[in-house]
């Protein structure tokens, strides 16, 4: 089950992180997309597994692809970049599939 487009309310720019090149951090074209914001802060976990402050949270339907330290402009015009992400599938019950996009 998707996400209802009805709490898509929210468009945020993500840049995708592509890695490091010879001049430093390159990232993908800027794409908008639907989501819900959050701007709350939390403690999150890292990749690394270092525990961190999330200022933001995003979620979004399935499918993009959104890598860690990927730039994300909010709808408050705040850039920051991506700590994690978490997929959230339902394992075929009735609840909405998603991604989860916590934010520094």
């Amino acid at each position: 089950m998707k996400l209802p487009g009805i709490w898509l309310r929210h468009e945020v720019v993500v840049e995708p992180y592509l890695g490091t090149g010879p001049s430093g951090p390159q990232y993908g074209p800027a794409a908008p997309l639907r989501a819900w914001v959050e701007e709350k802060t939390r403690l999150v976990r890292a990749p690394d597994g270092d525990e961190v402050t999330s200022s933001a949270t995003f979620y979004t339907r399935l499918g993009p692809s959104i890598p860690p330290k990927s730039r994300v402009r909010l709808p408050s015009g705040r850039r920051t970049a991506v700590i994690t992400t978490l997929h959230h599938d339902g394992g075929g019950l009735p609840t909405p599939d998603h991604l989860e996009v916590q934010l520094a």
